[in-house]
């Protein structure tokens, strides 16, 4: 904003402000801002309004703009006040027009004094609200508007700092607020006229009051079915509906919520285009643990004179391997199989689903034909798939992705991993540990960013010392082919360098799979992140359309897509009688690379970034007797706690077995138990689990009353005199 529009908004509020006083004083208006003050004065304010009406009227408008410009406290009783003085019909109008004015100046002044600052220093975080508004503002602030709960002076200040047009703003606040200022000056009307303690008890009082009070639930009513007959106008609602519920996608979180919905009597048809069990049985979860294993046995046997076992030998026969993952991927296959599912009550088709009206969803079937289902719900649970950038060369010269690599029929002598995150670390040291020679590309200056410096940095030595070649901070511009081979030419440190390899494993991230299915035509919107947008009930702007899992974010994990499974499911179902926000307060993650890397809550450095204050306790694990024992190595126990306090913020654990290590944490986060509580429990020795304990009793030593002992240590003086 310029500096003269700014003098000029600056001088128009000091204009209004002095106006307000002059008018306040002259017309001691302040007798308006309390109702005892109201009732004492009625009589005297009617009288002046009889005997000069126009400037009563002039006087009592211009008092109430600059009331609700300047967000000043009595707006209530000076709408109490107009029906008290004017009546119902003159106090409605005088009330609607002063209220939308001063709602308007207000708006404007936060708009050009505030919204810049805020939007600059807050953007990344109030981009959401602002895209909401853009799209359906008025729909919000009708919302506000109509539920006087909310303060209209905050509301005033929030819009401005939106995107919101002023005309659009001033013509939602005239509308929205319409109803509860009739309500409001009709209560005036009546309370003015109690003369007796017997007259609270008349029916019109009475009747107002009550009115009052449901006011708020009959706009909220009426507007959610305004809101619902708007979203699916131009669709034509099936007399009856044929299901319950129809789930889109047969991975962890379409699997749950079949699961869900049969278990609970309603009907239910689950329809998958291609592998029941989604990514995470095929080509995720199970297959790249089952790799990890045959690669950590290999560099065990590689090991094993340490441990002393003298001469072992072992040669990886890298096609077994393959056959192994295969193996394990068919044994856990009949857990998410189509008969299971059906004779749980699940209707499972194999074919491609479109949704073609908020109710219906035509298959394709897999074995020819179509049918059409009609339903009253709809989970989309599409889940993700491989990323591949538009790097030059690159589709040419043949890629592998986390879905494709199981292919493989032999060990790739070079292996170029493209990514830097769990998947290409975990990738990248199992091949080696195979055999293959491979060299990591992350354009990030570390791996596993989300991690704290030192846990990227463990991990990064720990692939080194496996043979892997890690590069960070190099930008992968373009793949050659030629008589040499292929290569990547990457940026570093403002040079190009060049990196032959024989196969290229891109493992860059997953996208949402976000089409192909009928969004579009619903106009069903995406979030910046091209996930499905959801609302805190992990509906979409068709409120009886959910979306879980990949394909709905904020996390991509097996155990988060069934996680928000049991809400959309449950929200789907039972929404009319009770609903569920979807809670990720305490969401767990690990990373397989050896050492793992197990984390719940907030890091060291996102604590820090944030401004959240913290203590840190840490625990070696190269200090207890099982890991001794076991030869695994190093490792820590971190956790964040409130300061003073044994609550706990977030826990980092790096070592043997992080994973397992951290459902105790979950555990205790997840319902409130603190470190004490950690302390106090009897756990088993020699197991790894005790970490858990002993990092409890860092704690625990540092938090000694150091006042309490000194008593004690003068108690035991005096017992052994």
């Amino acid at each position: 904003m310029s500096a003269a529009r700014r003098r000029v908004t600056w001088i128009g509020a000091g204009a209004v402000a002095i106006a307000a006083v002059l008018l306040y004083r002259h017309f001691d208006l302040g007798q308006l801002l309390t109702l005892e003050q109201l009732k004492a004065s009625r009589d005297a304010l009617v009288a002046t309004y009889r005997d000069q009406p126009l400037a009563t009227l002039a006087a009592f408008f211009a008092i109430y703009v600059a009331a609700a410009a300047g967000s000043i406290p009595g707006a209530l009783v000076l709408t109490l006040a107009a029906g008290a003085i004017f009546g119902l019909g003159m106090g409605l109008l005088v009330v609607s027009f002063a209220s939308s004015l001063g709602a308007l100046l207000a708006f404007l002044a936060s708009r050009y004094l505030l919204r810049e600052s805020v939007q600059r220093r807050f953007g990344s975080r109030l981009a959401p609200l602002n895209e909401g508004v853009r799209r359906d503002g008025i729909f919000y602030l009708l919302t506000l508007r109509l539920v006087p709960l909310f303060p209209y002076w905050l509301v005033n200040l929030l819009m401005g700092l939106t995107p919101m047009p002023a005309a659009r703003f001033y013509l939602a606040s005239q509308v929205g607020m319409l109803p509860g200022t009739a309500v409001y000056v009709n209560a005036g009307t009546q309370l003015a006229s109690i003369e007796s303690a017997g007259d609270v008890f008349s029916p019109r009082v009475l009747g107002s009051l009550l009115l009052l009070g449901l006011f708020p639930l009959l706009a909220r009513a009426a507007l959610g079915w305004w809101r619902t007959r708007r979203l699916y106008a131009g669709w034509q609602r099936p007399a009856r509906f044929e299901r319950n519920l129809v789930v889109i996608g047969g991975g962890a979180g379409g699997l749950v919520s079949a699961y869900l919905g049969a278990a609970v009597r309603a009907e239910v048809t689950l329809v998958e285009g291609h592998k029941l069990g989604g990514d995470c049985l095929n080509y995720g979860c199970v297959p790249s643990k089952t790799l990890i294993r045959s690669a950590r046995l290999a560099r065990e046997i590689r090991d094993a004179a340490h441990f002393g076992i003298a001469g072992a030998q072992g040669t990886v026969d890298f096609p077994a391997v393959m056959q192994r993952v295969r193996d394990v991927v068919r044994a856990i296959e009949p857990h998410d199989s189509a008969a299971r599912y059906a004779s749980l009550g699940v209707e499972v088709l194999q074919g491609h689903a479109r949704i073609t009206s908020p109710w219906t969803v035509d298959v394709a079937l897999a074995g020819g034909g179509t049918r059409t289902l009609t339903t009253r719900n709809i989970v989309i649970a599409a889940g993700a798939s491989p990323f591949v950038p538009p790097i030059p060369g690159l589709a040419e010269a043949g890629v592998l992705t986390s879905d494709t690599v199981w292919g493989l029929t032999q060990l790739p002598r070079r292996l170029l991993v493209l990514g830097g995150g769990p998947i290409g670390s975990e990738l990248a040291q199992a091949f080696a540990r195979l055999g293959s020679q491979v060299t990591q590309v992350e354009m990030a200056p570390r791996v596993l960013m989300r991690e704290d410096p030192e846990v990227s940095e463990r991990v990064a030595a720990a692939l080194r010392e496996d043979g892997v070649t890690v590069l960070t901070g190099h930008e992968a511009l373009r793949v050659e082919v030629g008589a040499t081979g292929k290569r990547l030419v990457a940026r570093h440190a403002g040079g190009e360098v060049e990196i032959g390899f024989d196969q290229l494993l891109c493992a860059v991230g997953r996208s949402p799979r976000v089409t192909g299915y009928g969004l579009e035509e619903l106009g069903i919107p995406l979030t910046p992140r091209k996930t499905i947008e959801t609302d805190a009930y992990l509906r979409t702007r068709l409120p009886n359309i959910y979306a879980v899992g990949d394909v709905a974010g904020p996390f991509q994990f097996t155990h988060t897509a069934a996680h928000q499974a049991w809400y959309a499911a449950v929200n789907a179902l039972f929404g009319r009688v009770r609903k569920f926000k979807a809670d990720y307060a305490v969401i767990p993650w690990t990373t397989f690379t050896e050492p793992e890397v197990a984390r719940v809550g907030l890091s060291e450095s996102e604590a820090r970034e944030q401004g959240i204050a913290c203590e840190v306790t840490r625990y070696d694990i190269g200090e207890l007797d099982r890991a001794i024992a076991d030869g695994t190595g190093g490792g820590f126990v971190k956790v964040l706690t409130v300061p003073g306090k044994d609550r706990i913020l977030g826990v980092t654990i790096v070592g043997a077995h992080a994973g397992e290590l951290l459902a105790e944490y979950v555990l205790a986060m997840k319902h409130g138990l603190g470190l004490n509580k950690i302390l106090a429990t009897v756990h088993t020795y020699p197991t790894f689990a005790e970490a858990n304990k002993y990092a409890a009793g860092q704690w625990k030593r540092a938090h000694a009353p150091q006042r309490l002992l000194r008593w004690a240590a003068r108690y035991h003086a005096w017992e052994r005199a």
